[in-house]
This record gives structure tokens, C-alpha cells and sequence, in this order.
């Protein structure tokens, strides 16, 4: 279900970044990793504290249900608010300093099976003072990312408690099964309200609108914070975990730089950008959620009437489930038309997907040890940390790849 909803979130991907919105406000492209990556650790995150919960026991009693369910939610979309709206500023500073390209570099054979395109100019925003210009792109970048970050958080908060309670009523481990369904549903969804909302609202970028809709989201996110304050579950919550949050979108920064130069020079770029950081991050938080449940659990004497592997062998039980997902992914963009690619560059983005998979591995257990050593909760300072990386790692090593394969196309 995950590497399904990476393949659409990917072709998604692909497609939003030639609406016009995208084009003519480039700030909106270089979000999408920002805003995907601290979203998702929320969600991530969301889906940890109440595995944990649920792995204890917190979940059975129907008041405590409704209590810690109702105040995590709350407090969902005051981070996706926050988080939002920093992200916008952050891309908004990002855009006085990259560079853009409005050409092809180094152009490929025509014979090549991967070749580099750029990007179709955009329509410019409406003539006026530069002040006036970029309060107008603020206004927009900021209500299209709160307000999408917003309604994804009150439709997959909901579906992921829902989730987490059905997997215990059942008998399931929720560490297994609702972060990397956060991770991928949430990608999918808050890409598909970003792409909707900005379309929507490009239309009407120079009306107050916009602005509107950016104060109607702050209301209610103010409002939810009143609401955690009074929710002794959570209250506590509020004020932690911001710095790694914060830390997170630092890196993810150095994302949306890379998927915002090279997005527009290599073709399907997109799709696998969040095939090979998607699929090595939602291993990887499954690896943290289980690691941070065993650590709780223990120092609670709490225990789950149930053998747990050693993390040695989990590690290496993921690496080999993962690999032949990878080569169906490739399998299914091939079948499906949506990209063609050469066997070599097959056979070199799956090496890379292993390497991937590895670090984020290594990185989930490194991070959540550390955290748990130094007296952080992995639940929340472990997985926005780790998911961040792997994105970064992810990118790079698939621009290194297409450097690879572009070099050997050109030499043959």
C-alpha cells in the first residue's frame, strides 16, 4: 500500500510541478519537500505516540481513549499550522538565492533513454512595486501551504487513530502498520490539497482571498491551542518537540534545493525522488516506532506477550523485503508508461535504493538510542530528524545516479 501510494504521490509530484500555479510562483515547487517532510513527521510522529499508548495499554479505556485521541488531534493542526507557515518563510528567503534555469545544460543524444528538459516558463504575476510583488507571493505561498497542511492533518489525524485503535482491538502491532501509512497516505493527500488549493487560489492572487484564508487557519489553530492547554494528556506536548521539528526542516531545505534545480533538468525525476527517499524513510520509521515501544515498555516493566527479534535481524529482514518492491516499482513505472529507462539505470537505482535503505536503518537505530541515552523521547525527537535525512540522502543519490547514467549515455 505504501509503494502504491509513493508511485502516485511520485507521478502526482510529476505533474503538479507544470500547473501554472507551480510555474509562476517557483516558491510553491520548493516547498513541496518542506512541507511533505514536516508533515509527514507529524503524522509519523502522531501514529507513534499512539502505537506506544496503545502497546501500553493507554488506548484501552474508552475516557483515555477520547482524551488522548481528541488531544493529539488538537494538537496536530497547531504543529501543521506552525509548521506551515515557518516553512512558507523559509522558502520564501530560499528563493532569493537559488538559482534558476530557464534552459537545458548539456543536452543528451537524442538516442538517450534519459534525457534533461526544463521546465515551461511560467506566466508572471501581474505588474507592481517588488514590496507589493512579494507580499503578494508570501500571502499565497503561506495560505496554499497552511491551509492544505491543515485540512490533510484533520482527514489523516483522524484515519490514522481510527487505525491504531482498530490494530489493537485486533490484535495487531500498530509500529508495523501505521507509520509507513502515514508516511505514504500523507504525502499523497497533503500533495493532492496543496496542488488543488494553489490552483484554486492563484486565480484570485491579487483579492484578499488568500490572506483570508491564511487568518481563518491561524484562528482555528489558535483555538486547538486552547484546547491542548486544557488537555492534561497533551498539555506537556505543546512545548516539546519544536527543535526537532525546526532541525528537520533545516534539512529539508537542502531537499528543496536539490528537487528544485534538478526537477526540471532530468525527466521523471519526481516519480523516483520519493520512491528512493519514500520507501527508506517508512522502513525506517517502523524501525523507531518498534525500537521506541521495546524501550518504553521496559522502562515501564510493561511487557507485550510477545517475542521480539533482535534489531540485527530486523534490520536485515527489511533490507530483503524492500529490494523486490524497489524492482516492482520500477516494473510498474515501466509497464505503465509513465518513464523509460535503460537497464543500467535500473540496475544502479536499485544498488542505491540498498544504500538508501541501510542508512536510514542505521540511522533509526543510531538516533533512537542516542535520544533514549540522553533522556528524549524517540516518539517525538527520533523520527522528524531521521526523515528528514533520508530525504536527503535519498536525493542525492538518485542525482548521483542519473549523473552516472548520463555520463555512460554520453560516452556511448
Amino acid at each position: 500500500m505504501t509503494t502504491i501510494s509513493l508511485l502516485f504521490t511520485g507521478e502526482l509530484l510529476d505533474r503538479v510541478s507544470r500547473w501554472r500555479a507551480m510555474r509562476t510562483i517557483d516558491e510553491l515547487i520548493m516547498i513541496v519537500p518542506v512541507v511533505l517532510n514536516l508533515k509527514g513527521n507529524l503524522e509519523m510522529n502522531l501514529s507513534a505516540r499512539l502505537g506506544t499508548a496503545a502497546n501500553m495499554g493507554g488506548l484501552d479505556d474508552r475516557g483515555a481513549q477520547r482524551k488522548i485521541v481528541g488531544g493529539n488531534l488538537a494538537l496536530l493542526q497547531v504543529q501543521a499550522t506552525v509548521v506551515a507557515f515557518v516553512a512558507a518563510c523559509v522558502a520564501m528567503l530560499l528563493g532569493l538565492f537559488v538559482p534558476q534555469y530557464s534552459s537545458p545544460v548539456d543536452p543528451f543524444p537524442q538516442n538517450s533513454t534519459l534525457s534533461l528538459t526544463a521546465r515551461v516558463p511560467g506566466p508572471s504575476l501581474p505588474s507592481g512595486d517588488s514590496q507589493q510583488s512579494g507580499s503578494v507571493r508570501f500571502t499565497m505561498v503561506a495560505s496554499s501551504a497552511m491551509t492544505s497542511t491543515c485540512l490533510s492533518s484533520i482527514i489523516l489525524g483522524v484515519f490514522m487513530s481510527f487505525l491504531v485503535i482498530i490494530c489493537r482491538r485486533y490484535g495487531r502491532d500498530p509500529d508495523n502498520i501505521a507509520p509507513p501509512i502515514a508516511s505514504g497516505l500523507g504525502d499523497l493527500l497533503t500533495l493532492s490539497l496543496l496542488g488543488a488549493i494553489s490552483s484554486i487560489l492563484i486565480n484570485v492572487v491579487n483579492t484578499p482571498i488568500p490572506l483570508v484564508c491564511g487568518i481563518l487557519t491561524i484562528l482555528s489553530a489558535t483555538i486547538c491551542v486552547l484546547l491542548v492547554r486544557r488537555n492534561k494528556s497533551v498539555k506537556d506536548l505543546l512545548y516539546q518537540g519544536w527543535i526537532p521539528l525546526f532541525g528537520a526542516m533545516a534539512i529539508s531545505c537542502a531537499s528543496g534545493i536539490v528537487l528544485d534545480m534538478f526537477v526540471s533538468r532530468y525527466k521523471g525525476f519526481p516519480l523516483l525522488a520519493i520512491a528512493i527517499s519514500g520507501l527508506p524513510g517508512s522502513v525506517g520509521s517502523i524501525f523507531v516506532s518498534r525500537l521506541s515501544t521495546a524501550l518504553h515498555t521496559a522502562s515501564a516493566n510493561t511487557y507485550l506477550h510477545k517475542s521480539e527479534p533482535s534489531p540485527k535481524l530486523v534490520m536485515v529482514t527489511f533490507i530483503l523485503i524492500t529490494v523486490p518492491i524497489v524492482i516492482l516499482f520500477l516494473c510498474l513505472l515501466r509497464a505503465s508508461g509513465w518513464l523509460k529507462f535503460s537497464l543500467i539505470f535500473a540496475i544502479l537505482l536499485v544498488l542505491f535504493f540498498c544504500c538508501a535503505v541501510f542508512t536510514s536503518l542505521v540511522l533509526a537505530r543510531s538516533l533512537t538510542d542516542l535520544l533514549w541515552s540522553r533522556g528524549f523521547d524517540p516518539d517525538i525527537y527520533a523520527l522528524p530528524i531521521h526523515s528528514a535525512l533520508v530525504d536527503l540522502v535519498g536525493q542525492v543519490l538518485l542525482v548521483l545516479c542519473f549523473e552516472i547514467v548520463s555520463y555512460l549515455g554520453t560516452d556511448s
